[in-house]
């Protein structure tokens, strides 16, 4: 049996100072302070606030990890600027220089395979975009990824994916790289995350845990195309993965448009100033409705629950209208652009709208731009909240950090360097921004023993983005600790 006392917390709920007792993984007991017997290993809380640990719903957890490996691109605030970036670091001697962060949506230029050439005509180039929608490439590296190069260089959704997947295979970080962006994220109060990697996870991450990645609880996930290897293994939804549990079997994903910054969200209308004969004016449906609902269907009848990712508002319809006609649950993941019609569709079908609130932040110039005269139904997190959904607040990580006080402070404030709130009616209470970051909404005897301490009390916080953290606990172990 093990045991631990967390000694002298404020727990968010309940008044004075406590003693919460935790045993073999779960809380035992919550009593005032000094009620507890002596004897165990003591957490000295010394008046900080306990509360659920966090979790974050939505992340890419090799691409965090891989991002810190490849050039900054965050700054480039042209293409010229990009490729002045990734001139800046040919002396890495990586065999493929990879950049990572270009968001190109706002550029006065556009990206072109030539500019890559001209500084690199024989090394692979390539430059990921902040979205994970798209990558430019010079000629170079379309001849190591073994795709046609266009014009611009730039391969978008479906080519980029299939290519972004050669990428990966290239090299894939090693175990102390996993173990310390785990370790950062606990150091954050993080318990775990929901993993969307387009990889074997259901494999990959037992093996990680067994190497000793062991801070983070993980929820797996499936693409189409590992469905039926899932489905032949027996695995459903909430099955245990690895000996400790920390691994479980998770969702169906399955991605129906592209994105916002990439301007491949599939929208109602069109984007402005495209060309009238592009191919795509209003966005691209990466799958079919009937193939969404078979996709759906399959994933049910064997026990797994879908998460769909959709982000344009015509997008959400279609995945509404989905599980409509299924008459099951799950989860939308983005539901960056809703039609006013929809909202309440969220709240009578029982679903959850998995939401990324920094996006709101990072994209609101960009939102502007392209979905002119509906921003005010955009990262509308307040509207999915009042119309009944079930929120569930994540990073999209890589895309924003894997910083769960970051989406909490996005949501709660909607504004961020020094802005004006953005769409203020579209904020979140503080209580349902937590309740939306954890498994848990209090602390309570049974419930388990993942949890947060922090030095300040949220409510009363006036920079819940830096909220200090000193002690994360997953069922009941120190997995970071400053105290």
């Amino acid at each position: 049996m093990t045991e631990l006392i967390i000694r002298g917390a404020r727990v968010r709920g309940r008044d004075g100072l406590r003693d919460v007792v935790v045993r073999d993984g779960t809380v035992a007991s919550v009593a005032p302070a000094g009620a507890s017997a002596g004897g165990i290993p003591t957490l000295e809380a010394d008046g900080r606030w306990l509360m659920p640990g966090l979790w974050d719903a939505h992340v890419h957890f090799t691409q965090w990890v891989v991002r810190r490996q490849r050039v900054d691109l965050a700054p480039a605030d042209s293409a010229a600027a990009a490729v002045g970036i990734m001139r800046d670091a040919l002396h890495r001697d990586d065999r493929v220089l990879v950049g990572y962060g270009f968001r190109d949506g706002l550029w006065a230029d556009a990206p072109t395979r030539a500019a890559l050439d001209a500084i690199a005509p024989d090394r692979p180039v390539i430059l990921i975009s902040g979205d994970l929608h798209c990558g430019w490439m010079n000629t170079a590296a379309g001849r190591h990824l073994g795709v046609e190069v266009p014009h611009d260089g730039v391969l978008r959704e479906f080519e980029w994916i299939a290519a972004l997947d050669v990428l990966d295979r290239d090299g894939q970080p090693g175990t102390d790289a996993y173990r310390a962006a785990a370790d950062a994220a606990a150091a954050r109060g993080v318990v775990g995350i929901v993993e969307f990697e387009n990889a074997d996870n259901t494999a990959l991450w037992p093996a990680r845990v067994a190497a000793g990645v062991t801070a983070l609880r993980v929820e797996t996930s499936v693409w189409p195309d590992r469905l039926d290897a899932a489905i032949a293994a027996g695995l459903r939804t909430g099955d245990a993965l690895d000996a400790s549990g920390i691994i479980r079997m998770g969702r169906l994903k399955i991605v129906v448009d592209g994105s916002l910054n990439t301007r491949t969200a599939f929208c109602w209308d069109p984007y402005p100033g495209i060309a009238a004969d592009h191919p795509h004016p209003c966005g691209v449906l990466s799958v079919p409705p009937e193939e969404v609902e078979a996709l759906l269907a399959r994933a049910r009848d064997a026990g797994i629950a879908p998460a769909v990712h959709a982000i344009g508002d015509r997008a959400n319809s279609a995945v509404l209208d989905a599980f409509e006609r299924l008459g099951i649950a799950g989860t939308v993941e983005h539901a960056q652009l809703v039609s006013s019609t929809d909202f309440a569709r969220f709240g009578r079908l029982g679903l959850t709208a998995s939401v990324q609130p920094e996006h709101a932040m990072d994209d609101r110039d960009v939102a502007d731009r392209y979905w002119a005269g509906r921003t005010d139904r955009a990262f509308a997190f307040g509207s999915l909240h009042r119309a009944g959904a079930t929120l569930a607040l994540g990073s999209d990580a890589p895309v924003a950090p894997l910083d769960p006080w970051l989406a909490i402070g996005a949501a709660v404030s909607r504004q961020r360097d020094g802005r004006e709130s953005w769409h203020p009616a579209e904020r979140l209470p503080l209580d349902v921004a937590l309740e939306s970051s954890t498994r848990g909404a209090v602390v309570a005897p049974g419930a388990l023993a993942d949890l947060v301490l922090v030095d300040e009390d949220p409510a009363l916080s006036d920079n819940l983005r830096e909220m200090p953290v000193a002690a994360t606990l997953l069922g009941g172990r120190i997995t970071f600790s400053t105290i």
